[in-house]
């Protein structure tokens, strides 16, 4: 592009973020450049603090500038409930639904040999430690719904098979307000799988 190498800096810059190509990067340098600089000078600060104090709680992995984040922390919360999720953005969902009040532990991935992601990667040894040392009494395992969340979930819960832990995985299916002809064969499949016996009243 004929303008100054630091726009296009700029713009080469933008297209790190997922989903952000060649025509959105360059929307949100010119808008920052033209519309909002203050803008512009409060994201610069706020991330170079995020990348310079986040780091990962040393109970639950997830992102945190404290030793311990806030979740692990909180004496309102049912230490002995443990859900493991793959990415801090599954703890913002789970959250935002208010309907889990125990711990997390965070994978950072899934397992995927092709891509160098074994156990090690993924903290397995660490989980297993904070289960026994924590007296965990329920392991609610919440990988994503895919061959590679699959056989993440099914490789944790081998670790607990001789240990006095529940272990749980939660349950997918079709949505709240979907219907039918418009649910994907695999979703129905893993509905009638997890499939409940409905009590009468």
């Amino acid at each position: 592009m004929n303008s100054s190498p630091l726009i296009d800096q700029l713009i080469e810059a933008f297209r790190c973020l997922p989903g952000v190509g060649p025509k959105s990067a360059q929307r949100m340098t010119l808008h920052l450049l033209e519309r909002n600089r203050e803008g512009a000078n409060k994201l610069s600060k706020a991330l170079e603090e995020a990348i310079e104090h986040v780091g990962n709680c040393r109970e639950c992995r997830t992102f945190t500038e404290e030793e311990l984040c806030r979740i692990c922390a909180s004496h309102s919360r049912n230490q002995k409930l443990c859900c493991v999720v793959e990415s801090p953005a599954d703890i913002f969902a789970i959250e935002q639904s208010g309907t889990f009040r125990g711990v997390y532990f965070v994978l950072m991935g899934h397992l995927s040999p092709i891509d160098g992601i074994g156990p090690e990667q993924l903290g397995i040894s660490q989980l297993v430690d904070k289960v026994q040392s924590q007296d965990i009494e329920e392991l609610i395992i919440a990988c994503n719904p895919t061959v590679e969340g699959d056989a993440t979930a099914y490789y944790i819960a081998e670790q607990f098979r001789e240990a006095n832990v529940v272990v749980s995985r939660i349950a997918h299916g079709v949505p709240v307000g979907g219907e039918l002809e418009f649910v994907d064969g695999g979703t129905l499949s893993h509905a009638f799988s997890g499939r409940k016996v409905m009590e009468s009243s």
